[in-house]
């Protein structure tokens, strides 16, 4: 069940979420890259009703994050592999448990990564894959690309003026001036 306005939107990270879907979904990705295969492993680890599960490993599947192969003919089983998409998007989940870690868990680490040869712990941080310098909110930022839609680059400009200038115009984005929402807030 794919959100369609995010999947349509400029932002990657919401047309990354329109895909993914919600909660039970990155959910059960884990379980996937994790090993888990079969609807009642999914269902069971994530304690998910089964009406839900159902359309959110139709989801999916039909964005491309899990294979679905049938290995029970009479009745029909299948399993649901992880996509190549889906162990790229390993690196998300792995930032997701130490961030969720680090904030929500005050008893202390539930997971742990693990280099597999050796079993070192690892801490892991996001770096540039070019200088392998960590990357901080202090020492890097987000800029516009250069397939930046209207939308985007409204925004940008936006918070620069904002944080330059300190403006208080309205915030209104291209899209917003086709589609206005009511201003009764």
């Amino acid at each position: 069940m794919a959100n369609e306005k995010l999947c349509e939107a400029a932002c990657p990270i919401a047309r990354s979420l329109g895909r993914i879907g919600d909660g039970w979904s990155i959910l059960i990705l884990r379980d996937s890259l994790s090993g888990l295969t079969r609807f009642d492993e999914f269902q069971r680890s994530c304690n998910i009703a089964t009406n839900i599960l159902s359309q959110r490993l139709k989801n999916l599947v039909d964005n491309g994050f899990l294979e679905k192969i049938c290995y029970n003919k009479k009745p029909p089983r299948y399993e649901y592999y992880p996509t190549e998409m889906t162990k790229n998007f390993r690196v998300v989940l792995i930032a997701m448990a130490e961030w969720g870690s680090y904030y929500f868990s005050p008893e202390g680490k539930q997971i742990q990564l693990v280099e597999k040869k050796t079993q070192r712990l690892i801490n892991p941080i996001l770096v540039d894959k070019e200088t392998g310098k960590e990357i901080t909110s202090e020492d890097y930022e987000t800029i516009i690309g250069p397939a930046a839609s209207p939308d985007i680059q409204y925004v940008f400009q936006y918070i620069a003026k904002k944080n330059s200038l300190g403006i208080t115009e309205k915030f209104l984005p291209p899209s917003s001036r086709i589609n206005p929402v009511s201003d009764s807030h």
